[in-house]
């Protein structure tokens, strides 16, 4: 079994990294996150699994085996901009490698078993995240969702068929394994935790517009520059997420012209939000928004504010959590909350119950070149999947 986990962790190690950074681009439907979707159905294939994908690049290796309703794992092979290894493959290797597992332990589960991978998830290409699984459970419509760009204007409709998705249907219990992004589990001296449930979390988009003009004759005094408004935003925002205890963070600008000789005419910035509760993210992003007007209106430039994409609370089903949490040998998991978005999200508010597992994260760094999970502690992960996905399976 070490074996097996680690020659697919290898397979995959070096497709889409940069020289570079040693990050990793993996964006949906470009060629190295098709180079793992192939990886992937071949892995299936030479399982024996039957292998189903949807019209939105959504794919299902299925163990036909029992009866009612399926049970589900898996995660997402795309990443952020350079990211991390561990950020969704994790999930779809050691689902791979619990599978075996159960199989050597010679258990035939008394209702299907499938292993999934879904696009998009980062929401690093169309800007949408979990986007794969929005449309699979239709939370997302494909009427709405087919017209989004990319950053060179390309449209998803004109990369996935698109359609509807049946993938989903007669699915009973989702079980997630995600590394943790976060230092939770170093803290507790754990080598695996259950999730107790996801903050809310929301992107949002803000365009200071102003005049653009020459860099060196226009007097700084007469300057209508946007960049100005949008860094007392950052700034500002930092600030009062720090105060809150919450989250915010701009971690994406666009400029125009975005010439080094220009005053720029238009900074459009993403703003991620995140907080503990659904009340304390809107009084935040509230904060932000009239701080941010507040400073328009002194420089002159104007604001506009858009919600590209709000996910509320979600909590996964306790009953399910304290399971999977104290039914194994060696003591109970703990249960942790993620700040984080996921899959398992999306699958817990379309009514299917969702748990998910997390692995040890050294250093708690993430969406990171640096993101790690030591060999000892995803054996320990693909251990505890196995035991989770064997119970749950009766």
């Amino acid at each position: 079994m070490p074996d097996d986990f680690e020659r697919m962790w290898a397979d995959l190690a070096p497709v889409g990294r940069s020289a570079r950074s040693g990050g990793y681009f993996r964006q949906p439907f470009t060629t190295p996150e098709r180079e793992l979707s192939a990886w992937f159905v071949g892995q299936c294939t030479a399982r024996g699994l039957r292998v189903e994908a949807d019209a939105f690049g959504n794919v299902v290796g299925w163990w036909d085996v029992g009866t009612g309703p399926a049970l589900l794992t898996g995660s997402h092979l795309d990443s952020v901009l350079d990211g991390g290894a561990y950020d969704g493959p994790l999930g779809v290797v050691s689902a791979l490698a619990a599978l075996d597992l159960v199989r050597e332990r010679g258990v035939v589960p008394g209702r299907p078993v499938g292993v999934s991978v879904f696009v998009e998830e980062e929401g690093s290409r169309f800007g949408l995240a979990c986007l794969g699984s929005r449309l699979a459970t239709g939370a997302t419509p494909w009427e709405s969702a087919r017209g989004l760009t990319d950053r060179d204007g390309v449209h998803l409709g004109d990369v996935v068929e698109g359609g509807t998705s049946s993938l989903l249907d007669g699915v009973g219990t989702f079980v997630e394994l995600h590394v943790e992004q976060g230092r939770d589990l170093v803290d507790r001296g754990a080598a695996v935790g259950v999730a107790s449930g996801i903050w809310p979390h929301g992107r949002y988009r803000f365009e200071f517009t102003g005049a653009a003009n020459h860099a060196g004759t226009t007097r700084m005094e007469d300057r209508v520059d946007p960049m100005l408004t949008y860094a007392f935003t950052a700034l500002g925002a930092n600030k009062q997420a720090r105060l809150a205890g919450q989250r915010a963070t701009f971690g994406r600008v666009s400029v125009e012209p975005n010439g080094t000789n220009a005053v720029p005419s238009r900074v459009t910035a993403w703003l991620d939000a995140r907080c503990s509760t659904e009340a304390g993210l809107e009084e935040l992003v509230g904060s932000i928004s009239t701080q941010a007007a507040d400073r328009a209106d002194r420089d002159g430039t104007r604001l506009t504010v858009v919600a590209e994409s709000v996910s509320p609370t979600v909590v996964f089903d306790d009953a399910l959590a304290a399971r999977v949490a104290a039914d194994h040998e060696g003591g109970d998991w703990p249960v942790i909350p993620t700040q984080a978005g996921h899959d398992a999200g999306i699958l817990s508010a379309a009514g299917i119950p969702t748990t998910m597992l997390f692995v040890r994260n050294p250093t708690g760094v993430s969406h990171s070149p640096d993101e790690h999970a030591e060999v000892a502690d995803c054996l320990v992960g693909v251990s505890a999947l196995a035991d989770t996905l064997e119970r749950l399976a009766r």
